[in-house]
């Protein structure tokens, strides 16, 4: 089984402009999130897969595999679906391009579906993990998900789900968007229309299940550490010089 991980590189972010080119503790967040994963040792191939000639250079200057999309996409998975189409692989793994700090544990449980799952009955994996804060679930930036008893996907919505009618205690799982793929789920993925689901939450996984595709979701306790602000990345600026000074 042959797995690779794609990690989707766009210049252009809303809040952030050119975050993944920020330098982080000497290097720039994109190469940092490359080098990281390719050091847990997981994956067969790592590329990035970006829009910029800029990014394009970062990675191909410091010696990494990097593919310039030819076509302009909405989303991360149509970015690296176009990207893959050529290249031999069983298992694709989407890492978010600005998670320096790649967690490898998790990633490893999401690999361990696929190798676990001899009836091919799983589509795609993505992480999720427990959370308790009233504002958290509240908010509609955190993406919560709902599972059915063997922990397939049944509703990904920025709403606070499960409703707690008459009180009854609830259990909410914030969904983390990493994904791993079947290369033929995540090719048919990208030749679906988008759903009145996903178009009114803009969510891309609500479009896994409108055509059910099987989301296998796994519990994880890790917490990922995006940038997605000046501040995030002063953060982890601070994070780096002080690991390096333990």
């Amino acid at each position: 089984m042959k797995i690779v991980a794609m990690i989707p590189a766009r210049y252009e972010a809303s809040r952030f402009p050119g975050k993944l080119l920020k330098d982080l503790a000497g290097k720039s967040v994109i190469l940092r999130t490359y080098q990281a994963t390719l050091n847990t040792n997981l994956f067969d191939e790592v590329f990035v897969v970006t829009d910029s000639d800029l990014i394009h250079h970062e990675i191909a200057s410091n010696g990494g595999n990097v593919i310039k999309s030819i076509k302009t996409h909405e989303s991360g998975s149509d970015r690296i679906a176009e990207a893959v189409a050529h290249i031999k692989a069983d298992i694709v793994v989407n890492v978010q391009g600005d998670e320096p700090f790649t967690q490898k544990e998790s990633l490893k449980k999401l690999l361990d579906v696929f190798k676990n799952d001899e009836n091919k009955s799983v589509d795609v994996a993505s992480l999720m993990i427990k959370i308790t804060d009233a504002e958290e679930i509240k908010n509609p930036n955190n993406v919560k998900v709902v599972v059915d008893e063997q922990s397939f996907a049944m509703y990904f919505s920025r709403a606070p789900i499960p409703y707690p009618r008459n009180s009854a205690e609830a259990t909410y799982f914030k969904h983390i968007g990493i994904y791993a793929f079947r290369k033929e789920a995540l090719l048919k993925f990208t030749t679906l229309p988008i759903n009145k689901l996903e178009a009114t939450e803009k969510l891309e996984n609500l479009r896994f299940i409108a055509n059910k595709l099987k989301v296998k979701m796994v519990e994880t306790t890790q917490i990922a550490i995006g940038i997605d602000t000046p501040e995030d990345l002063e953060k982890a600026n601070e994070r780096i010089k002080s690991s390096q000074k333990s």
